[in-house]
């Protein structure tokens, strides 16, 4: 029956070598094998058994996948970079067709949920939401996506992009985004009044890039709180990249990190290579949830990406000198755990009743699965196989 599912010998997070059994999709027990069975069986031979990997911050419409290699031809500024895209977009094969194609990869590296960013502007309108909601229905039962409606090139800079946002979450997007309210647009008052206006209209989750550093991107911060705290949308806001956090002393960036908190904020970061990364473990200690992503994928921003958010956790803990395994398991949380909150993924872990989205890796512990991120040997989705290794030549 579909959803049903032994696997045998495998060591769930924090146990010894047990079976895990699946039924309807969802783990039912541990450690006992049924009398009778006439479902798949599989011999796990001892490797470590994960819950199903977790981007909380892609941006799929985006991706070269598939592609013949491009090399790079952007600048470094944030308006250059956008202005390189828009002007090679428009040659690219159709959204659908390359945001499958990375959703494929994601797979096959055990991912089985990814938030991404879909840009909305004047100029290419809907096309790149209409895209990504075309590979996720391909894609259904393999991978669950989440969609942010997100201005790339600016809100109120770009007259008749918030009616778009609007429109997108209205056709299918989950959430709305916006970037960098005072150093992009000029305005924050009016930039988030648009995005949490519409957040509150349609009833949907807000995720918001922002980049400015300093105390321009803390005081950001605290607008962003205000209106998560007077709309009630505690638990339904994630502030991207959040550099400010970063970059300034611990006794003016504590009080902000506890409003944060109080009002259930979550983070998300990718993490970088030319911004200080997060205080993981200290904003684990206050209770914000943050997730890990990939950013971009090898696109017309940067060469880089590998639809691997083992590898992912690997330069998060590179990046944040983490040495000891309870460290490194903390950003292996983020691609897992910490990503699942954020995304709001219903009964996410391997304890009976949760839904059975499971990554076989050979490893001996987490902290070994993220420093060696060895291929995946098995990955379900709801009790389901949906990747079964490399295919040997």
């Amino acid at each position: 029956m579909a959803g049903d599912l032994l696997l045998l010998d495998v060591r769930p997070v924090g146990r010894e070598v047990t079976d895990v059994l699946v039924r309807d999709g969802r783990v039912d027990s541990l450690g006992k094998r049924p009398s009778e069975w006439n479902g798949t069986t599989i011999d796990g031979g001892g490797q470590l058994l994960l819950p199903g990997l977790v981007d909380g911050h892609g941006h799929v419409d985006k991706t070269l996948w598939g592609q013949p290699w491009r090399p790079h031809s952007g600048g470094s500024g944030l308006e250059s970079l956008i202005a390189n895209e828009w002007e090679h977009r428009r040659a690219l094969p159709p959204v659908a067709e390359r945001a499958a194609s990375v959703l494929e990869a994601y797979i096959a590296n055990g991912t089985t949920h990814v938030r991404t960013h879909v840009d909305v502007d004047v100029y290419v309108g809907l096309r790149g939401v209409e895209g990504v909601l075309e590979a996720r229905e391909r894609m259904a039962g393999r991978i669950d996506v989440q969609i942010v409606a997100f201005p790339q090139g600016g809100l109120l800079v770009r007259p008749g992009t918030a009616e778009l946002l609007d429109r997108a979450v209205e056709e299918g997007a989950d959430l709305v985004g916006g970037i960098d309210p005072a150093g992009f647009d000029g305005d924050p008052v009016g930039h988030l009044d648009a995005i949490f206006g519409i957040a509150e209209r349609r009833g949907c989750g807000v995720d918001i890039h922002l980049h400015d550093g300093g105390e321009l991107g803390r005081w950001q911060l605290e607008l962003i709180v205000q209106r998560t705290r007077v709309l009630d949308l505690a638990g339904r806001v994630t502030v991207s990249h959040a550099f400010c956090l970063a970059d300034g002393p611990e006794a003016t960036v504590l009080p902000l990190l506890e409003r944060l908190a109080e009002q259930r904020i979550s983070l998300a970061t990718v993490p970088p290579g030319n911004r200080p990364p997060l205080p993981l473990l200290r904003l684990r200690e206050l209770g914000i949830e943050v997730c890990l992503g990939q950013d971009g994928i090898r696109d017309l921003w940067s060469p880089y990406g590998d639809a691997d958010m083992l590898s992912r956790a690997y330069l998060l803990a590179w990046r944040s000198g983490f040495r000891r395994d309870e460290e490194i398991e903390a950003a292996l949380h983020a691609a897992t755990f910490g990503g699942a909150c954020v995304l709001g993924v219903d009964r996410y872990g391997l304890e009976p009743g949760c839904a059975a989205d499971l990554v076989l890796v050979r490893a001996d512990s987490l902290a070994e699965a993220v420093v060696a991120h060895p291929p995946r040997s098995l990955v379900v989705k709801s009790g389901v196989v949906v990747y079964d290794g490399p295919q040997q030549a």
